[in-house]
């Protein structure tokens, strides 16, 4: 696809402004902000710059999605916890649990949520993409 792909990392707020400006020098195409509980608390923060950019940007965490930003995608850790309620509510208590291997094991879902940003930047979000989106933020 003629990709090129650059990693910036960041562990402070300042390392998250270096790495934006790095992003503009650069004129980035678009922006994924990895799975890291420290952007979690800094996801004002990376909207905002990724905003003030009009660079596109895909998120862990459907929090960022909520405060504006383009997409998030990933597992549905509400999902995964609930899955592990099942799972473990279906062995009776006071009998051995069957080995793992015995249990089926549903795959966490994925999903995502795309917000009115896209309009903002001046993308059409093709009809495909809406139609699998878990929710479409307005």
């Amino acid at each position: 696809m003629g990709l090129q792909v650059q990693v910036l990392n960041a562990d402070t707020s300042r390392e998250i402004d270096a790495a934006f400006a790095t992003l503009a020098r650069e004129r980035s195409d678009a922006l994924f902000v990895d799975a890291n509980p420290f952007f979690i608390s800094r996801r004002v923060q990376l909207v905002n710059l990724a905003s003030r950019l009009a660079v596109p940007a895909i998120y862990f965490d459907r929090a960022f999605a909520e405060i504006g930003g383009l997409m998030s995608y990933g597992a549905s850790l509400t999902d995964a916890y609930r899955q592990v309620g099942v799972y473990t509510g279906a062995h009776p208590q006071g009998r051995q649990a069957r080995r793992p291997a015995g249990r089926a094991v549903d795959a966490s879902s994925s999903w995502s949520s795309i917000t009115k940003t896209a309009r903002m930047l001046g993308l059409t979000v093709p009809p495909t993409l809406l139609a699998r989106a878990d929710e479409v933020i307005e």
